[in-house]
């Protein structure tokens, strides 16, 4: 079997089947024309900030491809470009469709939740499938161009890590700007309603939910896909597990497989009845999970006449589900750890915050402890005591594993936006209160859906910078890493600063965004007494621009950070040095990373849990002090903590792409102390 020709043709398979959603989606009639109004306003938004942030990204990927293709090759160069623009391409079509299923999923919401369900999953779906499509396809179409030569095709994954930083930064910061300044001034100071038609920043808001939790997140997730199988097929083109190219080949086809079973899954959800959305949902990915795992077996056996990197494979699998429930567990308002920050909302904002980062810092202990065991088993299980390059490609195994199903956590991931998107209209378009409680509760399921996503997506990030750094060490031939050279302490240290300070920009971004968009929000009421009183519209594109102009300019130096770091610490401290310093950012990155969404997603269920009634509901003081809480979680979950797994992965990949040159021409300050 040409596993490669099936790789395209499955990619094409997940396209046609996005295509067929969306046009079921599209096809649905809208008949309210407030609902339309609101909703072309949120589509005009949306498609603005993307047009002027391609711009801004296309500079950079003509530059970074000139700087390939002179130091290291013009294939890389072309893969680079091609990974970038299929990045994009997952996130705008994506996002394209999400604008035009919210306002349908409201329309459904009039006749029930399951119709509602349905609209808001098929919606996302289009993204989840795109990214698994345009990712395969790009693999397939490159390996089958360049003869399956990794070190052109890690172009590709280098490609998609950068727009994913940009997008997921960029997204992040304009889509909490509004939030946070429409929360704060709106229901904390003027005591309007969430999607207040009154509040300047209501359109604003929602239009960030489609910017970064919809293209962002898709960029990211195709980012986590990509990354994933390059770095399996990275070692698996060392590895002497066979004498033919399988080790290359097999997280291709196990991949192929996912999108398969993906596929099989979202038909299982939009056909399965009931009224309760987490456990539909959840049936699907378990669909899915259970099909993957029964392909991946058949696969390992067939083309290693073991099951051995089946094993590797399903560690994944069962670590991947695991931190989903655990991140279920800390976020979900269902348990004691979301229920106990809603009590100490009682006291204030202050005892929220502290048990909102108390919540987050615990959270880290379990999932750490999965991926670390993960590690250990699918190292040993495929033979990693007899060879340790081969126990590091179970460990890239067990990460494609993870991610195998990408479609569904994406699908499952992006219907979050697209139904807190129709509550907004449904609240701006007045109508009755059932409406909302429908858009509400698949809102509510959509907080923990996207922190599992984000679980998920973090462990896969750990598992692959292990692999893509193991790859980095035998592009180098280095064997060990000596904690005793001075160098290579250094680097160790910078490299675990690195996620602090890039973490500090982003939020700082958003802080400063949020504080411009709370003093707009508040000359707008005062000027304009009008707005208050429901007889003055309110300007919402001053509020859009606001937003689109602080995530354009404020993404830029994070995004540097992260690409120029390896680069500069290779070429002045030399190979070993880099190897700290990646060392150094993903262990910390990781951890920041579990933590701060986490954090996040438990203070936005606790005000939630509040606002259905507990503590005295809404407009309490325990009220009150959750806004706050959400307000603070609101750049963790969704601005820094997503953006920590793409960093460490980009950083990981940078110095795998340039350690030829790093290898030959770096290490300037450690030479002179050779010399």
């Amino acid at each position: 079997m040409n596993y490669l020709i099936v790789s395209v043709l499955t990619g094409l398979l997940a396209l046609a089947f996005a295509f067929m959603l969306r046009s079921s989606i599209v096809k649905k009639e809208v008949k309210n024309e407030r609902m339309k109004e609101i909703a072309g306003y949120i589509e005009e938004g949306a498609m603005a900030f993307l047009r002027r942030e391609y711009k801004y990204l296309a500079v950079f990927i003509l530059v970074v491809a000139i700087c390939l293709g002179i130091f290291v090759h013009i294939q890389t160069a072309i893969c680079f470009v091609i990974g970038a623009i299929f990045s994009i391409g997952a996130g705008f079509f994506g996002m394209k469709v999400a604008v035009k299923a919210n306002v349908r999923t409201t329309e459904a919401a009039t006749k029930g939740i399951k119709e509602a369900l349905t609209i808001a999953f098929s919606g996302g779906s289009v993204m989840g499938m795109c990214v698994v499509g345009l990712g395969i396809l790009g693999l397939g179409l490159l390996s089958i161009i360049f003869d399956l030569k990794v070190e052109y095709i890690t172009g590709f994954g280098f490609g998609a890590s950068s727009i994913a930083l940009f997008a997921r930064v960029g997204g992040g910061i304009y889509t909490k700007a509004a939030d946070v300044g429409a929360d704060l001034v709106g229901k904390v100071e003027a005591g309007i309603p969430e999607d207040d038609p009154r509040n300047p920043a209501v359109i604003a808001d929602n239009v960030g939910d489609n910017v970064g939790d919809v293209a962002g997140m898709g960029a990211d997730l195709f980012e986590s896909y990509v990354g994933s199988i390059i770095s399996a097929i990275t070692l698996g083109a060392v590895i002497r597990l066979t004498s033919g190219k399988e080790g290359i080949l097999f997280p291709i086809a196990i991949s192929c497989v996912g999108i398969i079973a993906s596929i099989i899954g979202s038909i299982v959800v939009k056909n399965l009845k009931g009224d309760n959305p987490q456990k539909i949902l959840n049936t699907g990915t378990y669909t899915a999970g259970v099909i993957m795992i029964i392909g991946s077996a058949i696969f390992s056996n067939t083309m290693f006449g073991s099951l051995k990197p089946f094993g590797a494979v399903i560690v994944g699998i069962l670590v991947g589900l695991a931190i989903g429930k655990i991140t279920e567990i800390y976020t979900s308002s269902d348990y004691k750890y979301v229920q106990g920050i809603a009590d100490q909302s009682e006291t204030g904002p202050a005892t929220n915050i502290i048990a909102g980062l108390s919540v987050g810092m615990r959270s880290t202990v379990a999932p750490i402890i999965l991926i670390s065991l993960g590690i250990l088993v699918a190292y040993f299980i495929i033979g990693g005591r007899d060879d340790s390059m081969l126990g590091l490609y179970g460990i890239a195994l067990s990460a494609v594993g993870m991610l195998s199903t990408t479609a569904t956590t994406v699908a499952v991931d992006a219907y979050g936006p697209i139904a807190d998107n129709a509550g907004g209209i449904a609240e701006m378009a007045n109508l009755p209160e059932e409406v909302r409680n429908i858009t509400d509760k698949l809102d509510s399921v959509g907080n923990t859906t996207a922190a599992i996503g984000k679980g998920f997506a973090i462990g896969s990030a750990a598992l692959t910078a292990l692999a893509l750094f193991a790859s980095y060490a035998q592009a180098v031939n280095l064997k060990v890493i000596d904690l005793l050279n001075p160098l290579t302490l250094i680097g160790l240290l910078i490299g675990s600063m690195i996620p602090f300070i890039f973490a500090a920009l982003a939020m700082e971004a958003v802080g400063k965004a949020a504080n411009n968009m709370v003093e707009e929000v508040r000359r707008q009421f005062r000027e304009h007494p009008g707005i208050m009183e429901g007889t003055e519209k309110p300007d919402y594109t001053k509020c859009v621009d606001i937003s689109t102009q602080a995530a354009l300019t404020q993404m830029v130096l994070p995004g540097i950070i992260a690409v120029a770091t390896p680069i500069v610490m290779g070429m002045l401290l030399g190979t070993e040095a880099l190897a700290g310093t990646i060392a150094g950012a993903v262990g910390t990155g990781v951890l920041m990373a579990v933590m701060m969404a986490n954090a996040g997603g438990a203070w936005d269920n606790a005000k939630k849990y509040i606002e259905a009634g507990a503590h005295g509901g809404k407009g309490s003081f325990a009220h009150k002090a959750g806004v706050v809480g959400d307000t603070v979680g609101d750049p963790f979950k969704d601005t820094a903590g997503p953006a920590m797994n793409i960093l460490i992965k980009l950083m990981t990949i940078v110095s795998l792409v340039f350690a030829t040159v790093i290898a030959n021409y770096g290490g300037i300050i450690s030479n002179l102390f050779s010399k």
